[in-house]
């Protein structure tokens, strides 16, 4: 079997078991390693070369409901001293990623308009948009950071337009724990309101709390050990407690810096590890687990991505 051959398997045995799918593009060309490239193209895969590459996902499975959504670039990224480096503004330049997510997300749904648009973050942002708002400066002090493609404070001044297409907007920001980096806000103690005040809400709970658009965090997850764990138990309450939208990274055993939902032999269940989870993942009082596949209205149990509040 040849990649697409393999690809269409994989989306069938999904189907047959009533699995369904976001599709995540992750860089430009096939390299293990490409998703440190901080752009969606690069000296070799064009702007049109990546956008006609999703209109075509978009276009194939159009009558496969199998496929459900598309992550139009896994955590842009870039610090204001790189070159190249993601940005986010009202421009309509070939690095700002607000500007390119519209692009190709109305391509997507141009081709398909049942599908779900995700949209990431980026890595940094203007403490000042009025001096700073071209990102001109080059210096890192004049700018907040937060995880690859977990910055989204640039949505609170220039959102994602979609038009006519706009319900099926949702911003999907990624967050983990120090085992990954050890970002400032967890130097010395930290709590889950010092995550909050320091790290999610400027950056992205906002829009779930002023009610601007769906919103799913599209990797958070790490290894069940200290110190990463107190950050786990912090990240899994606020999903709890605002019923957030997430999914969890990962489910291979050979992610270095967070493990996987599974061991060594990507068989057998890390059971500690699937408890936590389990916790968080939408259930029937009597704990059975809610899927698109089945007859229940999902907002009975939890809440659909239109009804994100």
């Amino acid at each position: 079997m040849n990649s697409l051959e393999i690809f269409n398997y994989v989306i069938g045995q999904c189907r047959a078991n009533g699995m369904k799918i976001m599709i995540d593009f992750h860089c430009a060309t096939t390299n293990a390693a490409g998703h440190n490239y901080p752009l969606w193209c690069d000296d070799k895969i064009s702007e049109k070369d990546y956008i006609r590459a999703l209109e075509w996902i978009a276009s194939t499975y159009k009558d496969d409901d199998t496929i459900i959504a598309i992550d139009l670039e896994n955590e842009p990224h870039g610090k204001p001293d790189e070159n190249p480096r993601a940005k986010w503004d009202d421009s309509k330049d070939s690095d700002n990623w607000k500007y390119i997510a519209e692009k190709a997300g109305l391509a997507v749904l141009n081709k398909n308009p049942n599908l779900l648009v995700m949209v990431e973050g980026i890595e940094c942002y203007p403490i000042d948009t009025k001096k700073n708002g071209n990102y001109k400066s080059t210096d890192k002090k004049d700018y907040y950071f937060n995880w690859w493609g977990g910055n989204l404070r640039g949505v609170a001044d220039h959102p994602v337009d979609l038009g006519k297409y706009n319900n099926k907007l949702v911003y999907s920001p990624h967050d983990y724990g120090p085992t990954v980096y050890e970002q400032p806000w967890f130097e010395g103690s930290y709590t889950f309101d010092s995550l909050m005040d320091d790290c999610w809400r400027d950056n992205w709970f906002y829009i779930y709390e002023q009610k601007k658009a769906p919103l799913l965090i599209g990797e958070w997850g790490g290894f069940m050990k200290e110190p990463n764990l107190t950050w786990m138990t912090y990240c899994r309450k606020l999903i709890k407690e605002n019923k957030l939208h997430h999914t969890f990274w990962c489910f291979n055993a050979n992610s270095g810096d967070t493990g996987g939902l599974v061991l060594d032999d990507f068989t057998t269940w890390d059971n500690d590890k699937y408890e936590f989870v389990k916790e968080v993942l939408w259930q029937t009082n009597d704990g059975k687990f809610i899927g698109l596949d089945h007859q229940i209205p999902l907002g009975e149990n939890g809440i659909s991505l239109s009804d994100y509040h």
